[in-house]
């Protein structure tokens, strides 16, 4: 043994020490990755979008026609018709119908689980939320088409069950869930002392949870109802299936409609590369890219209103 290797000390767990140092440092990369990769997507989503529909949004798109014709004949010729005022107005109408259903139901169920559920009972109800929102969207539209169809029609005496009651009624059970978790958080980010100085003054639970606790969460709350009506309005294949795809602009909830998503899902598969149609379609996807991205804006917004008030 060399003089050196004598006089050197061994520090216990020095290769340990070292290994952990690179596990972390690959830790940190993946994550950082994975962080990064969702923005790249984004950005990468956008811009193909903007090549195939941008210019022609900007440039031969007709706006005045687009938002006030409820005609959208997009293959006839030789002139076709981009009126996208229909295709609105359906998705807004769904979108409205669904939110009245969503947020009594979700709201409600956040209170009771963040106030009132306790143990395995709030447990079980989270999870059972969380399956909710697990189901595809698929299986809600068929749900639509093959259980709440016939019911419409049996209930109401109409001739045809797949209307915007029957689409608002599914988009809002599958909504519900997402705004659910999020009005859950809301509530429990309250501070336990707001609840407790509440109750120390006589307040019953009820006076607690309507007076302080969604005053309080009032900004999580809208928070959930905006991501709320970002899910609804971006859905696609169960508005296709329970709303009947028919360009119409509706008068009841008993009419059939078309939503934006459905006709890029129904119509793009079928549409010439490069043609008009192909183009306007895009320039539709564009349109929801931007009403979807201002809702999370305004969302995340007032999530940070609640954080900084906090």
């Amino acid at each position: 043994m060399s003089e050196f290797n004598r006089g050197r000390r061994t520090v216990p767990g020095a290769d340990t020490l070292g290994s952990s140092w690179w596990w972390d440092r690959i830790a940190q990369g993946v994550v950082f990755l994975g962080g990064i990769s969702a923005i790249v997507f984004i950005v990468a989503i956008f811009i193909f979008v903007a090549q195939q529909g941008l210019g022609f949004a900007i440039f031969e798109l007709d706006k005045g026609v687009f938002l006030t014709s409820p005609e959208w004949r997009p293959t006839t010729e030789p002139e076709p018709v981009f009126g996208g005022l229909a295709l609105i107005v359906g998705t807004a109408s769904v979108t409205g119908l669904a939110m009245l259903v969503a947020v009594p139901f979700s709201l409600g169920a956040a209170i009771f689980i963040g106030e009132f559920a306790t143990g395995r009972a709030r447990e079980y109800l989270k999870v059972l939320v969380e399956l909710l929102a697990a189901i595809p969207s698929v299986v809600w539209g068929f749900i639509g088409l093959t259980v709440v169809n016939p019911l419409i029609i049996d209930l109401f005496n109409v001739p045809v069950g797949l209307t915007i009651l029957n689409a608002g009624v599914i988009l809002g059970l599958m909504a519900a869930p997402i705004m659910t978790t999020i009005a859950e958080d809301a509530l429990k980010a309250v501070p336990d002392s707001y609840r407790e100085a509440a109750e120390a003054l006589g307040a019953t639970r009820w006076q607690v949870i309507r007076q302080v606790v969604l005053p309080s969460a009032k900004n999580g709350l809208v928070a959930a109802i905006l991501l709320g009506v970002g899910r609804g309005f971006g859905e696609t294949m169960a508005v296709l299936m329970a709303s009947g795809h028919s360009v119409n602009l509706p008068t009841s909830p008993f009419d059939s409609v078309r939503a934006l998503t459905a006709t890029i899902a129904a119509e793009l598969g079928e549409t010439a590369r490069g043609s008009e149609h192909y183009k306007a379609l895009f320039s539709i996807g564009i349109l929801l890219f931007l009403v979807t991205f201002t809702i999370n804006l305004l969302a995340d917004v007032a999530v940070r209103g609640r954080r900084k008030r906090r």
